[in-house]
């Protein structure tokens, strides 16, 4: 009897000690398998006063080429990561590709905003009770991506494409999920007869499969994938404050403004940007990085340096000028910034007062920057009456308990399959071999 009390004490602990260590475990793993490579920064030879200066350097922009790190990226983003923005190395071709890019997202400002109100009412019409917020928002910035590329409304077919190759790309990043290779080929096959249709020139000499790896991962791939991570994080963030989430409603866009910015200080969207020293960087007259060198610009710990507890959400940071903070949302100027850094912010504004009108959020779950779960929120329509304080509670407890053991079963997921991944692309090595080509 003792025996059986034993195992079931452990049993329901497990929720409460098993994913930190699974955690732990996986980044040793992690860090074994890809080896030595890399110099973290900000760290012991370059500090966080120096992070923007080195991020700058110009010689600090090779981003595949000799590294790596870059098979698992290109892994991950297969098929296509050669005709990737952020993964082509300068030269013309990434010149022409990050013009078209730009002429893509030109939007003016109430085309945009008209764009993202149009995507969110159909996205969140009938959604309410207990979402995952991430699944939530992919259809809308799917649709959204869509009428960007082809100035006309989104077929349900190709949102339903979309939203499943970002989806499936986003679990795989997080490790819970590998890769489901017919999902990105069905969306490029689904391309490749449209192209004629995007409603820019694509860039000149690229073949029709080139052109549609560019689109694809471009636009149908990071876009959505990105802003729906982006979205997830703020609405989670303002169903964990709401008092904020109150002032945000009834509040104007600067206060709206403060709360993306403190979001994406406490979770950016990027944890390791990765870039290839094409040339010596000096550091003063006795230390100088040597060409080929592979730098880790580590966001969350650059997010974090300068900021009085830096783990509490506080809007009122943003009260000051952010480019006297060290807070880099969308990369630096200098070195492939993000190339929505105007559009996506105007996007969210739109998105999140749109769900704001609509909804109540609460939610009672652990708020991680990878997010594995999705976002679990529960969502009460504000014309609706609300429920019972005991009931809200009562669903408010059934969320937190459903996500402690569901980071039971996900740790474990995310050490066996991100382990097999990271041994995978070592194996394959996609990035080298394309390079030696």
């Amino acid at each position: 009897m003792l025996i059986i009390l034993v195992v079931l004490a452990v049993v329901a602990s497990l929720p409460w000690w098993l994913p930190g260590r699974v955690v732990a475990l996986r980044v040793r793993v992690f860090a074994r398998i890809n080896g030595d490579e890399g110099i973290p920064v900000p760290g012991d030879l370059v500090g966080v006063d120096r992070f923007r200066e080195l991020y700058s350097h110009p010689a600090a922009g090779g981003r595949s080429k000799g590294a790596a790190l870059s098979d698992l990226f290109w892994y991950w983003l297969a098929p296509g990561p050669e005709m990737h923005q952020e993964h082509l190395e300068a030269g013309e071709r990434y010149d022409a590709v990050a013009r078209c890019t730009r002429d893509l997202l030109a939007l003016p400002r109430e085309e945009a905003e008209e764009l993202t109100r149009r995507c969110a009412a159909r996205a969140l019409d009938g959604a309410s009770g207990l979402v995952r917020l991430r699944d939530l928002m992919m259809p809308l910035w799917a649709e959204f991506a869509y009428e960007i590329v082809f100035a006309e409304r989104c077929p349900r077919e190709a949102r339903d494409l979309i939203a499943a190759n970002a989806e499936d790309v986003s679990a795989s990043l997080k490790c819970t999920r590998l890769r489901h290779m017919r999902r990105r080929r069905r969306l490029t096959r689904y391309l490749l007869p449209r192209l004629s249709r995007v409603r820019r020139p694509l860039p000149p000499g690229l073949t029709p499969q080139e052109q549609a790896y560019y689109v694809h991962g471009a636009f149908f791939t990071t876009a959505v994938v990105q802003m729906s991570e982006a979205m997830t994080h703020l609405l989670l963030t303002l169903a964990e404050h709401p008092d904020a989430q109150e002032r945000a409603r009834t509040g104007d866009d600067r206060y709206l403004d403060h709360v993306i910015a403190e979001t994406m200080r406490l979770h950016p969207l990027f944890g390791i940007a990765h870039r290839i020293t094409t040339g010596d960087i000096p550091l003063d007259e006795h230390t100088t990085i040597p060409a080929g060198s592979v730098l880790c610009f580590n966001y969350p710990e650059f997010h974090r340096a300068g900021f009085t507890d830096p783990g509490t959400f506080d809007p009122g940071r943003f009260e000051r000028p952010a480019k006297e903070l060290n807070h880099i949302p969308f990369g630096v100027a200098a070195n492939r910034p993000c190339p929505a850094w105007r559009l996506a912010p105007i996007a969210m504004r739109v998105a999140a007062r749109e769900v704001l009108n609509r909804y109540v959020l609460d939610t009672s779950v652990t708020h991680t920057r990878a997010l594995p779960s999705r976002g679990p929120c529960l969502l009460t329509p504000r014309d609706a009456p609300r429920r019972p304080a005991r009931r809200r509670r009562l669903a408010l407890a059934y969320l937190r308990v459903r996500d402690r053991w569901e980071d039971v079963w996900r740790g474990l997921a995310q050490l066996v399959l991100g382990t097999y991944m990271v041994w995978d692309a070592r194996r394959q090595r996609l990035c080298e071999r394309h390079f030696h080509l």
